[in-house]
């Protein structure tokens, strides 16, 4: 018998109506995204421990211990403290920042004197594909650091350098996922999947899922050069002029573990209505539903959704919907916090080519994963 929704079901979903559309009808919640989301976090985890035994022990009929890992636990709270300092996140980005902070001008020099004979468009192009591309070996974080810190040395005005920027959080996002070294989700995957049927390795989604992501870096990279107009010649002088203080890298640290923490909080608390309206859900209608991405971890919802009984066209479909949604909002994935931080987007400005463009793409790879018959693969 299928689960009845909820009053708790109803206060989670208000509470993902809330998230999405707070950030672009209320500008005290744009400027302080962070809090609003641990705020938004901390309701949501409290909320779902309201949820009755009875209507728990039905759903977690097949996985009794999941009843009391519902709601405020200890296990949720530590992850939520510890692991945006344990994956890497914060340091990653405390210590770039200090890099950056201190090797700024000499990176500003390097980049006049390339610009000097590579055109922009080129330079905008290849280092959109390559980072798109590199992130999956040197992370997520690392690539996106160095994607605001490469854009903030180039000649262009800020309109221009936000369209640049989250183009390249797409590319990043997508290319993240080939080795489980990339991203949270990436590790994920492999986990889940490292048993029969597929005994997954190391380059087990590289060989499955490079065929979708390396025409989609390489089609990011284009777009990007498309949205890269004249040069501005002052624009590099400004930025160095503009260059964060030493405690600006510090509160930009403390903002992302906040950010960080705010997610998985969101995902825990979600948790319910994840397993009981997502799993059930063809893998067709899965890849649209997967657009909660663009405000949830990806990584709790892969650990959801993903199963080793599902065919590879499944694991596919609901990757690259999670993926490509990862980049239409500002939640969506590590790149975007990190690039909206330091560049202070805000969710309007991102969301005004975000989300177009990734509906696009969820639409382009549609149909390609369900209806052309091109399914190669790579074999590593």
């Amino acid at each position: 018998m299928a689960l009845q929704p909820t009053p708790v079901d109803i206060g989670l979903f208000a509470i993902v109506l809330i998230v999405l559309v707070g950030p672009f009808m209320v500008r005290k919640i744009e400027h302080n995204l962070e809090a609003f989301l641990f705020v938004m976090g901390v309701l949501a985890v409290t909320l779902s421990g309201f949820e009755s035994k009875e209507v728990l022990e039905h759903l977690y009929a097949n996985n009794p211990e999941m009843v009391e890992k519902i709601g405020w636990h200890m296990e949720l709270v530590m992850e939520a403290v510890k692991e945006p300092i344990i994956k890497g996140i914060v340091p990653a980005v405390l210590v770039a920042g200090l890099l950056f902070h201190y090797g700024r001008a000499t990176a500003q020099r390097a980049m006049a004197r390339i610009l000097e004979v590579v055109p922009l468009k080129v330079i905008v192009f290849l280092m959109v594909v390559i980072l798109g591309l590199s992130s999956s070996i040197i992370t997520a974080i690392i690539a996106s650091l160095l994607l605001v810190e490469l854009v903030n040395c180039m000649p262009l005005d800020r309109q221009t350098k936000i369209n640049v920027v989250i183009i390249a959080c797409f590319s990043i996002g997508l290319g993240a996922v080939l080795t489980p070294v990339g991203e949270p989700l990436s590790t994920i995957a492999i986990t889940k999947l490292q048993g029969p049927p597929y005994h997954a390795g190391f380059f087990f989604l590289f060989n499955r899922l490079a065929v979708y992501i390396i025409p989609g870096c390489l089609a990011m990279g284009l777009l990007a050069m498309f949205f890269t107009g004249k040069a501005a010649k002052e624009a590099c002088a400004v930025a160095a002029e503009e260059a964060a203080g030493l405690r600006d890298v510090f509160v930009r640290a403390l903002k992302v573990y906040i950010f960080v923490m705010a997610l998985l909080l969101l995902g825990g608390g979600m948790k319910i209505v994840i397993d009981k309206y997502l799993l059930t859900i063809p893998p067709q209608i899965l890849y649209w539903v997967n657009m909660v991405s663009a405000i949830l971890d990806n990584a709790t919802l892969t650990a959801a959704e993903l199963s080793p009984s599902m065919e590879i066209t499944q694991i596919q479909a609901v990757l690259m919907g999670l993926l490509i949604s990862g980049g239409m909002l500002i939640p969506g994935n590590i790149p975007n916090i990190i690039s909206a931080g330091k560049l202070n987007i805000t969710s309007k400005e991102w969301a005004r080519l975000g989300v177009p463009l990734g509906l696009v793409l969820m639409v382009l790879y549609f149909i390609w994963v369900f209806y052309i018959p091109f399914h190669m693969e790579f074999h590593l």
